[in-house]
């Protein structure tokens, strides 16, 4: 089946893939060739992605993702968020001193907008650290 993840910048995967695990509102899916058409709203987490049927765990990929929304169609799925990290583009050592700044940040918020920004940014860097995490235990 074809997998896209697109993000605000372009086309981050444009690709055949066997298997993709998306994070959305209601729990987590995979999605696998013939899966029913749907629409569902992506939640910030991780996107695992099986390219082949003979894959092993340890050539899954896998992606940070905000949230977005999901589209399954016959002929794919597509994945559209604001943003999407590669598990090898992420430095495990930024990403924890990054989630460190954030957990700062929102114990010092004086309103709500600044209390919604700071969770935000936790959110994120949790997320790309656990995608850190992951890679690291499968690379091994």
């Amino acid at each position: 089946m074809k997998f896209e993840l697109v993000t605000l910048a372009g086309i981050k995967v444009d690709s055949d893939a066997y298997e993709v695990r998306v994070p959305t509102l209601a729990g987590p899916i995979g999605i696998f060739p013939g899966h029913e058409p749907l629409v569902s709203v992506a939640k910030p987490g991780v996107i695992a992605v099986r390219y082949a049927k003979s894959d092993n765990d340890d050539k899954l990929e896998y992606f940070a993702v905000s949230g977005g929304v999901v589209e399954v169609t016959k002929q794919g799925v597509r994945v559209l968020v604001d943003e999407a990290d590669h598990g090898d583009d992420i430095v495990e050592a930024e990403s924890k001193a990054a989630l460190e700044k954030a957990l700062k940040m929102q114990e010092s918020a004086k309103s709500q907008v600044e209390i919604e920004q700071a969770q935000a940014l936790v959110d994120r860097h949790q997320v790309r650290l656990n995608v850190a995490g992951l890679r690291r235990r499968n690379r091994k």
